[in-house]
C-alpha cells in the first residue's frame, strides 16, 4: 500500500460500538475491569488492556498502530515531545560509565542533554565527525551503548553515510539510533540503511499546523539487545527475547517512572496530521528545493545550504539516502549577525519562529536563540555561524516565499 492507504486504512485495535470513523478521544485517566484478575493482568503486563493512561491510552495506541504499519517497525511509542523521545530512547540504553559517540553537530538541547544532563549521571558523550566513518569507528569501545545521529544536522545541513556508520557500529555490537525529523519516513526509510531505532520530533511535519507537541520513538526490532553494554537491557533478553527487550524496558519501566506518554488529545490531533502528512511534505520540500535553487542568484546572500542542490557537497550522499527532496529546511548566510537580525525584522510574509516544518513558513538565528545559551567558542566548535539564518519552508505559494525573502533583504527600503 501507499502511503495514505497504509495510513486510512488501518483497523482499530477493536471495532468502535458507534461505527466511528474517526476513532473517539479517549480522555479517561483509568480504565474499568470486569474482573481482579483482568486488572492484575493488564498491570502486570500479561493482557493488552489498558489501565491507567500514564501508562497506555487507546487514542494514543491508535496513532502509534499507524505509524508502526505504514514503517513496518516492531513497536512505536508515542511521547509528549521530541526531546522526551530522545531523553527517553537514551536513558533506557545507557548507565554509569557508558558512553554514546555522536556529533558535535547536534540540536542545542540534543547536545545539552548528553554533555550536561546525562553527563552528570556518568554518560560519557564521545563527539566525532560522523562523515569520517573511521573516526567513529575508533571512539567505540566495551562501554559504548549508542551511536547517534541527526540525519541531516541541524542547521549546519551535514549528511554522514548512514549505511556506512550502521555497518561499524553493529560490527561492534552497538545499535544505531537517529534523529530523523528533518526528512519524514515517507521519504526516508530508515531500517533500509541499518538504523536501529528510530527518534522523530511529531511536532514538525506530523503535526503540521503546530497545534501542539508530541515525539516518537520508532523500535524496528533489529538490534540484538544480548550484546547490549546495558545490564538491565540484557537481563529483560532472557524474559521477553532478544529484539523485544528495548520496547520491553522502555514501556514497562522507563515511560512508566517518566510519565512521557503523549496526552489523548493530542494523539488524536497527530493522527488526523498523519493523514495529510504526505501531501504536505511534498509541497513544502518541492517549494523548499526551488526556492533554494532561485537564491543563489541573489546578491547579498553569502551562501545558500540545502543538500539538494547540484553543488552541495552533500548532493549525492543526500540523494541515495532521502531522494530528491530532503525536507523542508534550508540556511542561507548573510554578511553578518546585524545583517541577520534586519533580515528576519523585514519579513512580511514569513513569520519570525521557532519550530520546523508548519503550514506557515518560519525563519529564526540559531546561534542568538537554539544556542544562545552556549558560549561563543561552544558554537564555533559546532558550527553554529552567526551569519547563519534557518528557514522553515510552509505552504504558501512558492513566488511569495521568495518575494518575501527578497524584499527583506532591500535593507535601505525597509529602514
Amino acid at each position: 500500500m501507499n502511503y495514505e492507504t497504509s495510513i486510512l486504512s488501518t483497523p482499530y485495535a477493536k471495532p468502535d460500538p458507534f461505527g466511528a470513523l474517526a476513532q473517539p478521544v479517549y480522555h479517561s485517566a483509568a480504565f474499568e475491569f470486569p474482573s481482579a484478575k483482568a486488572m492484575s493482568d493488564a498491570f502486570c503486563g500479561r493482557s493488552p488492556e489498558h489501565s491507567y493512561s500514564r501508562i497506555s491510552n487507546p487514542t494514543v495506541q491508535n496513532f502509534e498502530r499507524r505509524v508502526q504499519r505504514y514503517t513496518g517497525a516492531l513497536n512505536v511509542t508515542a511521547l509528549n515531545t521530541g526531546m522526551a523521545a530522545i531523553a527517553n530512547t537514551l536513558i533506557a540504553i545507557t548507565s554509569q560509565g557508558s558512553n554514546v559517540v555522536t556529533s558535535r553537530h547536534l540540536f542545542g538541547n540534543t547536545y545539552s542533554l548528553l554533555s550536561q544532563t546525562l553527563s552528570q549521571f556518568g554518560v560519557e558523550m564521545r563527539t566525532a565527525d560522523l562523515t569520517n566513518v573511521d573516526e567513529t569507528e575508533r571512539l567505540i569501545d566495551d562501554d559504548t551503548c549508542a551511536v547517534f545521529l541527526e540525519i541531516i544536522t541541524n542547521p549546519q545541513m551535514e549528511v554522514a553515510d548512514i549505511a556506512a556508520l550502521a555497518e561499524a557500529a553493529h560490527a561492534h555490537g552497538v545499535p544505531l539510533i537517529a534523529d530523523t525529523t528533518i526528512v519524514p519516513f515517507t521519504a526516508f526509510h530508515a531500517k533500509d540503511f541499518g538504523i536501529d531505532i528510530e527518534v522523530i520530533s511529531s511536532t514538525k511535519y506530523i503535526s503540521g499546523g503546530a497545534t501542539g507537541l508530541g515525539g516518537l520513538i520508532i523500535d524496528y526490532g533489529t538490534f540484538d539487545w544480548s550484546q547490549s553494554r546495558n545490564e538491565a537491557l540484557r537481563q529483560r533478553t532472557k524474559r521477553v527475547g532478544k529484539r523485544n527487550a528495548f520496547t520491553a524496558r522502555l514501556k514497562t519501566e522507563i515511560l512508566t517512572n517518566f510519565g512521557a506518554l503523549m496526552t489523548p488529545h493530542e494523539a488524536y490531533m497527530q493522527t488526523l496530521g498523519l493523514e495529510t502528512l504526505n501531501l504536505r511534505f511534498q509541497r513544502q520540500a518541492s517549494s523548499a528545493l526551488w526556492i533554494a535553487k532561485q537564491l543563489r542568484d541573489v546578491p547579498d546572500i553569502k551562501k545558500v545550504n540545502y543538500t539538494a542542490l547540484e553543488d552541495n557537497p552533500y548532493h549525492d550522499l543526500s540523494e541515495r539516502q532521502f531522494g530528491p527532496l530532503p525536507g523542508a529546511m534550508l540556511t542561507i548566510d548573510l554578511a553578518s549577525k546585524e545583517d541577520c537580525y534586519r533580515f528576519i525584522d523585514s519579513l512580511k510574509l514569513i513569520r519570525r519562529a521557532t519550530n520546523l516544518f508548519d503550514h506557515r513558513s518560519l525563519a529564526i538565528h540559531p546561534a542568538s536563540t537554539i544556542f544562545g545559551t552556549f558560549t561563543p567558542e561552544q558554537r564555533e566548535a559546532m558550527d553554529v555561524r552567526d551569519t547563519t539564518v534557518r528557514l522553515s519552508i510552509g505552504l504558501e505559494e512558492k513566488e511569495d516565499i521568495l518575494a518575501d525573502i527578497k524584499q527583506a533583504l532591500c535593507f535601505d527600503n525597509n529602514q
